[in-house]
C-alpha cells in the first residue's frame, strides 16, 4: 500500500518562510509526476508546483520566485520551500503523485496525502 504523508506548515507570519515535506512510503517504482497542490477555503484545489516527466518543473504563477520544489529520490521525499509568504497562501497543502506502479505491478493513476494546513497571518 502506497501512502503519502505531509509534514511542516502551521502558522507563519507574512513575509516568513516554511518548508513542507512529503514522504512516499510503500514499494514503489519511479514516480515522475509528483508535486504540491493547495486548497483554500471556498476555492478549488490548485496546482502549486510539480515535477513533470524529464524532471521539468511547473509552478503556479502566483508562487513563482517565492516557492521552490525539490526532491530526494533516495528518501522518496519531495519538499516545498516557501518564502515571502502572503496571507493568500493560506490553504491546506496536499502532496500528489501520479501515474506510477508499485513493485506488485499495481498502477496508481493518482495518490494524495491527507494535507497539511498552512496559515499565513498578516
Amino acid at each position: 500500500q502506497v501512502q503519502l504523508v505531509e509534514s511542516g506548515g502551521g502558522l507563519v507570519q507574512a513575509g516568513g518562510s516554511s518548508r513542507l515535506s512529503c514522504v512516499v512510503s510503500g514499494n514503489i517504482l519511479n514516480i515522475n509526476l509528483m508535486g504540491w497542490y493547495r486548497q483554500a477555503p471556498g476555492k478549488q484545489r490548485e496546482l502549486v508546483a510539480r515535477f513533470t516527466s524529464g524532471d521539468s518543473i511547473d509552478y503556479a504563477d502566483s508562487v513563482k520566485g517565492r516557492f521552490t520544489i525539490s526532491r530526494d529520490n533516495a528518501k522518496n521525499t519531495v519538499y516545498l520551500q516557501m518564502s515571502s509568504l502572503k496571507p493568500e497562501d493560506t490553504a491546506v497543502y496536499y502532496c500528489n503523485a501520479e501515474r506510477f506502479f508499485d513493485t506488485t505491478g499495481r498502477y496508481y493513476y493518482a495518490a494524495w496525502g491527507p494535507g497539511t494546513q498552512v496559515t499565513v497571518s498578516p
